[in-house]
């Protein structure tokens, strides 16, 4: 278990994979008791998969595809939808703050490489996201300035071009193989992690290496447990 060669960056996806990307509480709250508990985990179901479809399209904002997939869902589930509720969700987003441990793991980890983040947020929320964690990172690359999101491979071509690198080296961490881990795999990044959150299902011919706990994370580059 571990990397034989030391990567010039570990690249991590951040929202879901460093932080709790609280989006199904936001909306239960928001919509409240406009949101019946018949209809609620259909709601929030597919609400995510029309995210990610949004995503795949042409770009657009990131308070767009918050909308647009609360929109779509709500049409499919008969409830009426609301612009300022789907603005209300996107303005908590940069409030939520790091899984546990996080913060720990990556100040450890970058001791012996550089971090690099690369994010479905839009720009503003890149970089507020980027300081809950309280962790150092050379670059943040956000989908507002790839003008992409993933996990269109666009995204890992602009990252390789960005940080002037080759697929062997740098190692992808995520906790999402839908949005990320597919995507590195089919680019040419061997080193790739899977942070097993338990939303996802694992997909171990991707060929990562597949950790639940993210104390995990520099131990599989040579550094010792705290």
């Amino acid at each position: 278990m571990g990397f034989n060669v030391k990567p010039k960056f570990v690249t991590f996806d951040m929202n879901g994979t460093l932080i709790k990307f609280s989006i199904n509480d936001a909306m239960r709250e928001v919509l409240g008791d406009r949101l019946p508990a018949e209809v609620a985990d259909e709601y929030l179901r597919i609400c995510k998969a029309y995210r990610i479809d949004e995503c795949t399209g042409a770009y657009q904002p990131f308070h767009q595809i918050v909308a647009r997939s609360m929109e779509r869902a709500s049409r499919k589930v008969g409830l009426e939808y609301r612009e300022d509720e789907a603005r209300a969700v996107y303005e908590r987003i940069p409030t939520w703050g790091p899984h546990p441990g996080v913060t720990e793991a990556l100040n450890r980890l970058a001791e012996a490489v550089p971090l690099v983040i690369i994010t479905n947020s839009d720009t503003a929320h890149a970089v507020r996201l980027a300081e809950n964690l309280k962790a150092p990172f050379e670059v943040v690359i956000s989908a507002e300035e790839m003008g992409v999101y993933k996990p269109r491979l666009r995204a890992f071509e602009y990252m390789f071009d960005k940080l002037g690198v080759t697929p062997d080296e740098v190692v992808h961490v995520s906790a999402s193989p839908m949005y990320d881990l597919r995507s590195a795999a089919i680019m040419g990044i061997e080193n790739k992690v899977y942070v097993d959150r338990g939303w996802e299902h694992d997909e171990h011919w991707l060929g990562y290496e597949r950790i639940t706990d993210i104390a995990d994370l520099p131990v599989l580059f040579g550094l010792p447990r705290p």
